[in-house]
Parts: C-alpha cells; structure tokens; sequence
C-alpha cells in the first residue's frame, strides 16, 4: 500500500526507538546498560494502585466524558491552587491520555497551516514533529551549555515574524534538566504579551528539581499570561505513572473544549480507571514524591561527578528532571578500530556496540554534540554504566 507523504516523513521517536533496542538486546542475552529510559523506576506509590483497584472493583470500566471527569478535574484544580495559587474552573482542565496526547490535540487545536511555534533547542523530541503533523513550521531557538541551554528576550526577538504565533517552554527541561527563575520568567514574559504570543508551558517535571529550586509556575507570573498561557502537566513523572497514561491541560476554555472534541474524534476518554488513580495522585498523601527526588538528586550528583572526570567529557549539573546532558563533541574526528565518530549518533552507535550501554543521540533533541543519559534507573546500574563508558574511553583515548 501507498502511504501518505506525513506517514513516509514522521521520525520516531528516539527514546523510544532506543529503549527498544537495549531491551531487544537483552532478551537476546545481552548484558545492556540502558540509560535510555524516560519514566521513573519506582513503582506507582501504594495508596495509588490501591484507590484504583476498588473502582475495578465497583465497575467503573465504561465510557466517560471525552475531556475527562470532573472529579478529576476538580482534584487538579486543587493541586494547582494549592501548588501555586493559580484559580481555574472545571471547563479550564482537559483531561488526555498522557500529557503527549495532551500536546498533540492542543498543536491540532491552535496551529493552521504555517503558523509558526518557537522551540527552545535542545527540545523534547515531539514537538517540532507534532508540530509538523499539525501543519505549523518549528522555529528552533539554539541554546548552549555555556547558558545553563536557557532562551533569553534577544534570542526570542531574532526569530519572531509576523508568522509566529507559538512559544513552547519546557522547564526543568527534558533533555537539560535546566530551569528558569522568576527574574527569567517575566523576561519571557514581557515578550510575550508585547507580540500577542500563546504560551505553551510543559511542566511536566515541575516537582523534580534539586538544591532548594523553587518551581515558577509561568501562569502565576499575572493574569495576562495566565489568559495567554495553557499549562501542560500529569501524573507521569512526580507519581512514577507513565503507563498509566493521564495528561492535563489547564487555560482558555474555547481552546480546551476544541481539545475535548478532537479527543471524541479520536480517542474518545482516557482510561476510566487511570483517572481514578490520578484523583488519587493529585489529592492524595504527597509523601513518596520528596522520597524519589532525594533518590534522583543522589543519582544526580554521582553520575555528574563521575562524567565530569571522564575524558573528553563536560558534563552541566541539571536543577532538575532525572537527565544528564553531556557535551561530547570533543570526540569528533576519532578513529576506533575502522570507524570515525562524526556526530552524536556515531558516538551513541560506540557507546552501545562497544560499552554495552545505551544512550540517546543528542542530535534527536536538537543539539548534535550531546547525548541524553537518563538517571531513571538503579544505583547499581548507573554505577557499573559510567564505569564501562569510562573503560571504552579510556581503552581507545584516555
């Protein structure tokens, strides 16, 4: 069959394509370092998993409203005043399976053809592809290591036309871990409201930061970019519920509900039972979450101090998120056996068929001399990944 020219152009997506392979070659016998992951390792807390068994228990397995139901809504209502001090109503949230499906509707509800959205780079991978889908054009602002991969009002300027129409903001930030504080926040936003831009502001890792940083809400900065802004979070990250699959957004009504009759087109409602389970999350005790940051933020320190000795290697302290984003371009231009590493894919292709461990070219988020190594994964893991990374450099460089 012929497929339509969108099919033959979509990418994959990276994270995903490389977790599959790692986990391909360990059920072929494989000893495989993953370093891959997105998700958490810890498992969904206790209190959650019990709340929705009972509502399997009492037959809440049918249809629900497209958009989600309103005990739901009402529970995030709550954890985003209480988070931030933020005031929305019931037909402000639209309740999605996951917060990329959350993405995608809302790029399908805002973006016509041409429109063009502002990407911080490095990004996460979806969205100049779910961009494209919608017909927008991604505009990609570069970022370096040397400004913590931040965006600031002179590179917002040089990239704005009379075609722009979207700023996408990803803070702590998958793949840098990066964040923003107010002072940067409210220079962002003074640019936005002087050109009439909407603000898509993915928040997904707003509880996993580290040092004491504080989480700035973009809609808390004042009302007029609340009304222009739509908040994307979910219960992914902060509650280790990736597969459970609920994503909200929270803003203007007419967009929301344009997002709710997608998802009756498409979809139809997330999973019954995983929004029971997330009213759970949201309204729930909220003690695991502290626990697994401190876990991530030992991970943190060790898996930074360790590549930061390691040949050839700089390596940013993230504030936040469970990501490493290492430079790596150091190593361009070296030969091993009879390969030359170009680019971050080849350094990636060494790394796996070499070391045994598996990481995510940087190249996929839009930054060519990194790579992406999740510490979404077990101490002993990480320990005995960076030690062979080590060893191959060392082997060949060092």
């Amino acid at each position: 069959m012929k497929l339509s020219k969108l099919a033959k152009e979509l990418k994959p997506s990276a994270t995903l394509v490389i977790t599959a392979k790692a986990k391909e070659m360990k059920a072929a016998g494989i000893d495989v370092i993953g370093f891959g992951a997105g998700e958490p390792d810890f498992d969904t807390p206790e209190n959650i998993k019990t709340y929705a068994k009972r509502f399997i228990d009492n037959g809440f397995t049918k249809y629900t409203a497209a958009g989600g139901i309103i005990e739901l809504k009402e529970s995030i209502i709550n954890r985003i005043k209480e988070d931030y001090n933020l005031t929305y109503n019931t037909k402000e949230i639209f309740i999605g399976s996951g917060a990329k499906h959350v993405l995608y509707n809302l790029f399908q509800a805002l973006i016509n053809k041409n429109d063009e959205v502002l990407i911080p780079a490095p990004y996460w991978v979806s969205y100049p592809e779910q961009v494209r889908i919608a017909g927008g054009v991604p505009i990609i602002l570069k970022t370096n290591q040397e400004n913590n991969f931040k965006i600031n009002k002179k590179m917002l300027e040089n990239s704005l036309t009379e075609k722009t129409k979207i700023l996408v903001l990803n803070y702590p930030s998958n793949p840098t871990g990066s964040t923003y504080d107010r002072n940067e926040l409210n220079e962002i936003a003074s640019f936005v409201e002087k050109n009439n831009l909407i603000v898509i502001s993915d928040e997904i890792y707003d509880k996993i930061l580290y040092d004491g940083h504080k989480h700035i809400c973009f809609p808390e900065l004042n009302e007029n970019i609340k009304d222009r802004t739509i908040l994307v979070n979910g219960v992914s990250k902060t509650y280790s519920m990736t597969g459970w699959r609920i994503g909200y957004a929270a803003g203007n009504s007419d967009v929301l509900s344009a997002m709710s009759n997608l998802s009756g087109q498409s979809t139809s409602n997330p999973t019954s039972i995983s929004q029971k389970a997330a009213i759970e999350a949201f309204s729930g005790s909220q003690d695991e979450v502290p626990k697994m940051v401190k876990e991530f933020q030992s991970r943190r320190n060790y898996i930074c101090d360790e590549l930061n000795k390691t040949y050839g290697i700089k390596c940013m302290v993230p504030n936040g998120a469970f990501y490493v984003f290492p430079d790596i371009s150091s190593f361009f231009g070296k030969k091993f056996k009879d390969k030359i590493i170009s680019n971050s894919t080849d350094f990636t292709n060494f790394l796996l068929d070499e070391a045994k461990v598996a990481v995510v070219p940087g190249v996929e988020f839009g930054s060519d001399n990194n790579i992406r190594i999740s510490y979404a994964t077990s101490m002993v893991d990480i320990k005995e990944g960076i030690q062979r990374i080590q060893d191959i450099i060392n082997h060949y460089w060092g």
